[in-house]
């Protein structure tokens, strides 16, 4: 990862590398920011630079053999730890040890901008309660204890501490105010207040923020992930997270768009027992098809508030979906109706991501769009 593949951001790039130039930069760095945002691509393209052997003034080279072994993050000198169940980490050192390093690299070079939900989805530790246990704790120290593999930094990379069990916490203080010479503790963090304030007072915190609209719709166009109209559409969407992004980029929409009329027309006419089928079939999909139907009804939304407002020429429905849009637009919804459909979807997919009941969230979600769409006064 190199800070020149991070859209935008470029103040934040620009104090750390000076940092570094300056031999002024922290043993300890939280990296934290909201959710989709490039706290973790950021602390990645830091270790990136620090081991660089023929870095810039602003970034690693990306050729030698330190940037190419970081682009697979098998660098030997950059150790990772990240939440997992309880169970894959034992202090038997007789059993079999469970390979969890390997599944974490295909997520982060897959998913870069992904939360933890998408981390247990990867992995199915949907429904397990992970952390990062005292276990994982005494293997940092242990690692860190080590000299260095090519004699450049040692690193210790750690995602969403926060998930950190408090005798974990408490093991790594004494390393973490007092490492080996050129050790870097690089912690990547969405919620830092809720970080025990011991680890907090010996970290420098590093704020990254939310991309921009431009920088998303740059990078979309970039990548080649979206076309220019669609990225103009997205990013606003994105609400500043990439992750967000890709997930609208990604959407099947011929297909979820044809669900959420379905699902629409049967709230309007109320029929029960539909409803209750429909729930058993959403709670029976996986997530990300849940997540992928409650953003296509999102996106539905946005253009059907378009449509109302004669700016056809910023809408990206295709030809199929037109006649629905249309329809849906200007004989069932107002303006009123609209806000409070999305505030509902944004609610519920807010739950959703949390692991909610997926039976549950549909249900009411559907209730509550029955309420609003039978409402004549609205």
């Amino acid at each position: 990862m190199l800070f020149s593949s991070i859209p935008g951001l470029r103040e934040t790039k620009e104090k750390l590398v000076t940092a570094i130039r300056n031999n002024h930069l922290a043993h300890a760095l939280l990296f934290h920011g909201p959710e989709g945002s490039a706290n973790l691509t950021m602390a990645l393209a830091l270790a990136t630079y620090v081991n660089c052997q023929n870095p810039t003034d602003e970034d690693a080279c990306g050729a030698c053999d330190s940037c190419l072994k970081m682009a697979k993050l098998i660098h030997p000198d950059v150790g990772y730890t990240f939440p997992v169940p309880g169970v894959l980490i034992s202090d038997d050192e007789t059993k079999k040890s469970v390979d969890i390093l390997s599944p974490w690299r295909t997520f982060v070079l897959n998913q870069p901008y992904g939360n933890l939900p998408d981390w247990n989805y990867h992995n199915g530790f949907e429904g397990k309660q992970v952390s990062i246990s005292k276990n994982a704790a005494r293997q940092i120290i242990k690692t860190l204890s080590l000299k260095s593999f090519e004699g450049g930094y040692k690193i210790m990379l750690i995602w969403f501490p926060e998930f950190m069990h408090v005798s974990a916490a408490n093991a790594i203080l004494k390393i973490l105010e007092e490492p080996p010479e050129r050790t870097l503790f690089l912690m990547v963090s969405n919620q830092p207040d809720k970080l025990l304030t011991t680890i907090l007072s010996r970290t420098q915190k590093v704020l990254v923020r939310a991309f921009r609209d431009e920088e998303i719709k740059e990078h979309l166009i970039k990548t080649g992930i979206s076309t220019s109209e669609a990225a103009s559409q997205i990013a606003p969407l994105a609400d500043g997270s990439m992750r967000e992004a890709y997930q609208l980029a990604d959407q099947v929409e011929d297909e979820n768009t044809g669900k959420f009329r379905d699902w629409m027309r049967i709230c309007f006419t109320l029929e029960i027992n539909a409803m209750l089928a429909m729930s058993e079939e959403f709670a029976s999909s996986d997530k990300e098809a849940q997540k992928a139907l409650f953003l296509t009804g999102l996106n539905v939304l946005r253009e059907s508030l378009l449509k109302r407002s004669q700016l056809d020429n910023l809408m990206r429905t295709s030809p199929s979906d037109s006649a629905f849009i249309e329809s849906f637009s200007l004989k069932v919804l107002t303006e009123e109706k609209i806000i409070r459909l999305y505030d509902a979807l944004n609610t519920a997919y807010y739950h959703l991501e949390r692991n909610a009941s997926a039976k549950i969230i549909f249900t009411d979600l559907s209730l509550s769009a029955a309420r609003v769409l039978r409402n004549k006064n609205l």
